[in-house]
């Protein structure tokens, strides 16, 4: 008995010192600097980040975590199998359902789009798959809304009517309407719905139960909510999907899936092993083809951009955002590494897949914590503050949000954003809103017309026609209307 149990010790710490012997140096930084992501993250969420970050090195999850609320109201933590909008993350999927039709030899890479779509005009007769692939193909960015409905038919007739931005093959101009015509190109080439080409060919064989518009199963506690600069709740986009009964041709093919951490996890998975595509049609939508944007650094392929890293080595990857989800994918092949991030308080201090990147491989680098957005930071001042503190807001705003108050728009949308509430104390605060705002842009009319509108707020009826006043001299006829009101 002893000595079995002696060679079981002999046999456990063999396999110990074996498994130390496998971690590399180098593995052993990532997992170190795993650790100080999730800390920044953890720190972060007091601040204005919530969402879910996923990286893998060397083939194993080094972190695999959920921060902050899916949904605000009810406390719904977010976790790894919340469900939030991918936004243009969607266009890779489009991407590999072409190259997949194509491998069928269903399609080819260089068709012109008159061999799916009857009445083209003749400057967009010769607009080809990869062209459209690319983003090269000239056409506008978009022709409408993400919500906005429209039939089949009308949607492609409006679209092939509008004028070229360019050439086609030229240069590179992104293209969501490209990426819906390629949506429905699938449709007419398949003889299946969009949706249900993606979950036969590409969600189910790489096991992502929980990817797609309508077609999974999800559970409603799993929903995230979105929150436009983590303030306004937009709710959930798949409930918009619900009660409109279909995915608007403003948004299919080019974003609006929905998915989780592990789902796309599964779906890196499947592309570093072939599940979907061969390794030559993996080259294929990775390739960079055209070069982003003129003396630009970047490169777009297939639904991915190319980028090199700080050590010049590629990362292929892609974003998208409806300005309150933002979804982030970062592929680094030559490390052997993937960082999928996702937020659904989306604003530019929440955007952190990049830092991420940096933090993982630079072991001296340190961010800067994340710092709440100027409509977060503002509101909770306010509500924090007696208003005998504005002249620190004012130069706290100067000193820290100079970017963003240099748009006039930021301190007019946050004080009428204070008005909503109608206490004097909010009215108050929204009145130097509008004020500082004045002296920041004196020329605007619209700016002295909102400040009009904060004397009112308070009964300052003659400083208000005043600034009403300002607004009319500066050539805003509307103003002119309040003040006749008020002197009537």
């Amino acid at each position: 008995m002893f000595a079995r149990r002696l060679l079981s010790i002999v046999i456990a710490i063999g396999l110990v010192v074996l498994l130390s012997s496998c971690v590399t140096p180098g593995h052993r930084e990532r997992i170190a600097a795993a650790e100080r992501v999730d800390q920044f993250l953890r720190n972060g969420v007091d601040h204005g980040f919530s969402g879910a970050v996923l990286v893998a090195v060397d083939g194993q999850i080094v972190l695999n975590q959920g921060y902050g609320w899916a949904v605000k109201d009810d406390a719904t933590p977010f976790t790894p199998d919340t469900v939030f909008s991918i936004g243009s993350v969607t266009k890779q999927f489009t991407a590999t359902a072409i190259l997949l039709l194509s491998e069928q030899s269903s399609l080819s890479l260089e068709d012109p789009i008159t061999r799916f779509f009857t009445d083209v005009p003749v400057d967009k007769r010769d607009i080809t798959l990869h062209q459209l692939l690319t983003h090269s193909s000239g056409l506008p960015h978009d022709i409408g809304s993400d919500f906005e409905q429209t039939s089949t038919e009308a949607y492609f007739a409006t679209l092939l009517q509008q004028p070229l931005l360019f050439e086609p093959g030229v240069k590179h101009n992104y293209s969501n309407a490209g990426y819906s015509i390629l949506a429905r190109v699938v449709e007419l080439t398949s003889g299946q719905d969009y949706e249900a080409f993606l979950a036969k060919h590409l969600f189910g064989p790489a096991g992502m139960t929980q990817t797609g518009y309508f077609l999974p199963t999800w559970h409603d506690a799993n929903l995230s909510h979105g929150y436009t600069r983590n303030i306004f709740d937009r709710g959930s986009m798949i409930h918009r999907f619900r009660e409109d009964g279909l995915v608007s041709w403003h948004l299919k093919g080019n974003g609006g899936i929905h998915s989780t951490q592990n789902d796309m996890y599964r779906w890196y998975m499947a592309l570093v092993t072939n599940t979907i595509l061969s390794p030559a049609l993996t080259r294929q939508l990775t390739t960079p083809y055209i070069v982003e944007a003129a003396g630009g650094d970047s490169y777009y392929a297939y639904g991915w951009a190319i980028f090199s890293s700080d050590r010049d080595t590629r990362i292929v990857s892609h974003n998208g955002g409806n300005g309150a989800y933002f979804h982030d994918f970062l592929w680094l092949p030559e490390d052997d590494a993937v960082i999928i991030f996702s937020t659904n308080a989306a604003s530019r201090q929440v955007e952190l897949a990049w830092t991420i990147e940096k933090m993982l491989f630079d072991p001296v680098f340190v961010p800067k914590p994340v710092k709440k957005n100027v409509y977060q930071f503002v509101l909770d001042f306010t509500s924090e503050q007696s208003i005998s503190e504005a002249p620190t807001l004012a130069s706290m705003l100067r000193a820290d949000y100079r970017r963003e108050i240099a748009d006039p728009d930021t301190l007019n949308r946050l004080g009428y954003r204070l008005l909503e509430s109608g206490s004097e104390q909010n009215n108050r605060w929204a009145l130097n809103l509008f004020a500082l705002n004045m002296t920041l842009f004196p020329e605007m009319p619209n700016v002295w017309d909102s400040l009009g509108d904060g004397y009112l707020a308070i009964g300052e009826t003659e400083l208000a026609i005043g600034a009403y006043d300002a607004a009319v001299r500066l050539g805003m006829s509307d103003s002119k209307e309040k003040i006749d009101a008020l002197k009537h």
